[in-house]
């Protein structure tokens, strides 16, 4: 049998113009879920089981107690740091800035006096002079080290520093001419008396107030409500709280032993913060009241004590050849009348803002020896008004019955004052300080025990789905 030869067929010609289809698009890959996209996923599905939810909720529990304990220290160390500063470093200064004016204006004081009792001074007078000299000059330094040289107070100190040469230069040419008789001394006296009045005690009036300032401002930041820290303690203690009673709804049992211990822990770090909190602004409190306004007013009268003294001094150095601008009144009588009004003011203030008889007894002492100042100081004006000049000297500067030992009395009862009210505020303040002290580091070990409890006692709870 004879087969046709085996051969393929040849496909016939495609037509010139055919027309070609297009291809498909290529089809995208399936997108992907984001990280938090698949985390959210993965929480939800675990949301769905118990074991899940308890995950959750330990880890929840933990972050919480451990964000409290963090609050809580940050804020406990910060009101310490203030009350510390209180204590250690503003009232101190405070009080250094009020010692530097009182030494500046009993040292002019003193060489007002030296100068009227003549050539040969009081060897006394000198070493009380020098030595509120060197007062002042040990505590600028001291002030200078605990100070920015930027800020204001450093730049009232740098002020003092270069007028207080100057100062006792000038003291030192009135004494020369002094002891030789010449009238020049009195000049120089009048114009060291204007560079202190002028430029030294104004700038260390400035550096009082800038120190007052800042214990003012350390006082405020001590006695601020930690409330960041109470809210979150309230969120943890309602957080363990809602856990614990969580369990006992789906398991009957009354206790958990871990999340037991971190409500404790909690709970603790919570009274604790509360309580710390509230003394600590008592006793700053009581400092500022009792303490920090009473020495305010008692270096008020002090200061106004003195520049008193020194008017009156120099009253009897010029003999009428400063008057006021109205040219009508002797200007340092002028100046006498008005800080004596100014120091019963602030002694009457004072006697309100005693609170015993510890504090009270002295201002009392005081108010009298001012009452006695200011007789015996109207003596001396008429009789230097009456030409007696030797007698009015004697009733100024002698060593009985003298404004001279008025102004001593004065000056010694405000002294013992100042000593009272600056125990009290020193021990009110260390209080408030002692209050806040070791809660910080509390804070961070009991929010450490909360949140190990926490996790110990959820995990307590997952090992029985095990």
């Amino acid at each position: 049998m004879t087969y046709p030869p085996s051969t393929r067929a040849t496909p016939p010609p495609a037509p010139a113009h055919a027309p070609v289809r297009p291809s498909a698009p290529p089809v995208p890959p399936p997108a992907r879920d984001g990280a938090w996209t698949e985390t959210r996923e993965r929480l939800r599905a675990a949301a769905t089981t118990e074991p899940g939810r308890l995950r959750i909720i330990g880890a929840a529990l933990a972050l919480l107690v451990v964000a409290f304990g963090a609050v809580t220290a940050w804020e406990a160390a910060d009101r310490f740091s203030a009350a510390d500063g209180v204590v250690s470093r503003s009232q101190p200064l405070s009080a250094d800035a009020a010692d530097i004016y009182r030494s500046l204006a009993d040292a002019d004081t003193a060489a007002a006096s030296g100068f009227l009792a003549g050539a040969q001074e009081p060897r006394d007078v000198q070493d009380r002079y020098q030595r509120d000299i060197a007062t002042a000059s040990r505590l600028l330094i001291k002030a200078a080290t605990n100070t920015d040289s930027s800020s204001d107070s450093g730049r009232q100190i740098a002020t003092l520093n270069e007028q207080l040469p100057r100062y006792t230069g000038l003291i030192e040419r009135a004494r020369a001419n002094n002891r030789q008789g010449l009238p020049l001394g009195g000049a120089y006296l009048r114009y060291a008396n204007q560079r202190m009045s002028t430029e030294l005690l104004p700038a260390a009036e400035r550096l009082y107030q800038a120190e007052t300032d800042r214990l003012a401002r350390d006082n405020d930041d001590a006695r601020l409500w930690p409330f960041v820290s109470l809210v979150m303690g309230v969120l943890a203690f309602g957080g363990l709280f809602w856990a614990q009673r969580r369990t006992y709804l789906r398991t009957n049992r009354v206790l958990n032993h871990g999340l037991l211990a971190a409500t404790a822990a909690s709970t603790v770090l919570l009274l604790w913060l509360a309580v710390g909190q509230t003394v600590a602004r008592a006793e700053l409190n009581g400092a500022q009241i009792h303490g920090q306004k009473s020495l305010k007013v008692l270096n008020d009268a002090r200061i106004n004590s003195l520049k008193a003294r020194a008017n009156e001094n120099l009253t009897l150095v010029a003999r009428g050849a400063v008057l006021t601008p109205d040219g009508k009144h002797d200007k340092y009588e002028t100046d006498y009348n008005t800080g004596m009004d100014r120091l019963s003011t602030a002694l009457g203030e004072a006697k309100r803002l005693a609170d015993d008889s510890a504090g009270g007894k002295p201002v009392d002492d005081a108010i009298a020896s001012v009452a006695q100042w200011r007789e015996r100081h109207a003596s001396a004006s008429s009789t230097d008004k009456a030409g007696d000049y030797n007698g009015a000297l004697k009733k100024v500067i002698g060593s009985e019955d003298s404004t001279g030992q008025s102004f001593d009395q004065v000056d010694s009862s405000l002294e013992r004052a100042l000593a009272q009210e600056q125990r009290e505020f020193t021990r009110s303040a260390s209080d408030g300080r002692g209050a806040l002290t070791g809660l910080a580091v509390g804070a961070g070990a009991l929010a450490l025990v909360g949140a190990v409890g926490a996790i110990l006692g959820i995990g307590r709870r997952l090992s029985e789905y095990r």
